[in-house]
Formats: C-alpha cells, structure tokens, sequence
C-alpha cells in the first residue's frame, strides 16, 4: 500500500466524517425526526468510525487494515440509509460514504 492510497484514504475518512455530522445536525432539524432515526444513528456510528480509522492509518497503527474494513462497511450502511431520503444533505452524505468505502477497502485489500 502506498503512502498516497493511505493519504487519500485519510482525506475520505475526513470528508465523510464532515458530510456525517452535517447530515446528522440537519436530520435533526427535519420536519419529521422520528423517520430519520435510522440515518441519525448511522451518521453519528460513521463518522465516529471514520475519524478512527484515519488516526488509525496516520499513526500506522497494526490494527488500520481492519478498522478500515469495517469502516467501509458502516460506510455502506450509513450510505445505503442516507439514500432512502431524498433531502440534499442525505444525497451528499450516501455519496461520500461511499466514496469513502471504496477508499477503505482499497486500504483494506
């Protein structure tokens, strides 16, 4: 793996924890919360496991191939969630937890 794969792969951890906690925040001005309890919980489990894994790659760490892998597949999840929803904060965080779960399993592979 190559300091550049590991570096971008940081960068997406990074994005997708900003888009998380904006999507978080704005589900929890939305009309209906109750419905959005789902995706609230996903946004806050991701973006708590993306900034641990791009610590964990920027410090090495033995443990960076697995917390990725299982970073990419919370990513999945919050992606799949955030896609049920039509609002645009929804939409932009399925993209880049997305985005970041390709990166994590090239990290992971």
């Amino acid at each position: 793996m190559s300091h550049e794969q590991i570096q971008s792969c940081i960068e997406e951890c990074l994005r997708c924890v900003q888009a998380c906690n904006h999507c978080f925040d704005a589900c929890l001005q939305e009309e209906h919360v109750a419905m959005m309890r789902e995706c609230i919980r996903l946004d806050r489990e991701c973006a708590d496991l993306c900034a641990f894994a791009a610590q964990a790659m920027s410090l090495n760490s033995s443990y960076a191939k697995e917390l990725c892998r299982l970073c990419a597949d919370v990513c999945e999840a919050c992606g799949n969630e955030c896609k049920k929803h039509e609002h645009d904060h929804c939409q932009r965080c399925a993209e880049a937890c997305f985005i970041c779960a390709m990166a994590c399993r090239a990290v992971a592979a």
